[in-house]
């Protein structure tokens, strides 16, 4: 018996429907000292908010996930605590980003800004120019974090194959 493949299917609608269960985007509780509220958007080559996106992330040391679909405005959002370093690594979280047109989600990392001296040491941004270093730091702004996800065209973030 042979069976034939199917064509690749690009990501969605119907994952939105899971994340209508149970909020799955607070990694620690809000409440506690070391939680940091983290957001974003993700944006399109156009510069046009993606509101039917899904963004993961994982926090390898903490052995923390997290899930957060986009809302109208491309928005997400978290509660999370800044990991731990791992051996040669700056304190990172890993970010899978799933939206419509992907055939495969796209894997990049989010890094804090005020890991100046570690993030300098990281072989992974170490590795990068100016430019696109900058698009994997967090920026730091009205008591939380900031990180846009570009998928295209200027400041677009950098992904990983994997």
């Amino acid at each position: 018996m042979t069976l034939s493949r199917t064509a690749s299917q690009t990501v969605g609608p119907y994952y939105t429907l899971g994340l209508c269960r149970r909020p799955e985007n607070e990694l620690v509780d809000r409440h506690d000292p070391g939680a940091l509220q983290l957001v974003g958007q993700l944006i399109d080559g156009e510069g046009t908010p993606i509101n039917d996106g899904l963004i993961e992330i994982w926090d390898a040391a903490g052995g923390r996930w997290g899930r957060s679909g986009t809302d109208s405005e491309g928005r997400f959002s978290f509660v999370l605590s800044k990991p731990a370093p791992t051996p040669g690594q700056a304190p990172h979280l890993d970010v899978w980003v799933f939206a419509r047109g992907l055939l495969r989600h796209q894997l990049t990392r989010i890094y804090f800004p005020d890991e100046a001296e570690a993030n300098a040491a990281d072989p992974v941004l170490s590795s990068l120019g100016e430019s696109e270093r900058a698009t994997l730091i967090a920026e730091q702004g009205d008591g939380m974090l900031r990180f846009d996800i570009r998928m295209q065209g200027e400041r677009e973030t950098v992904f990983f194959e994997h």
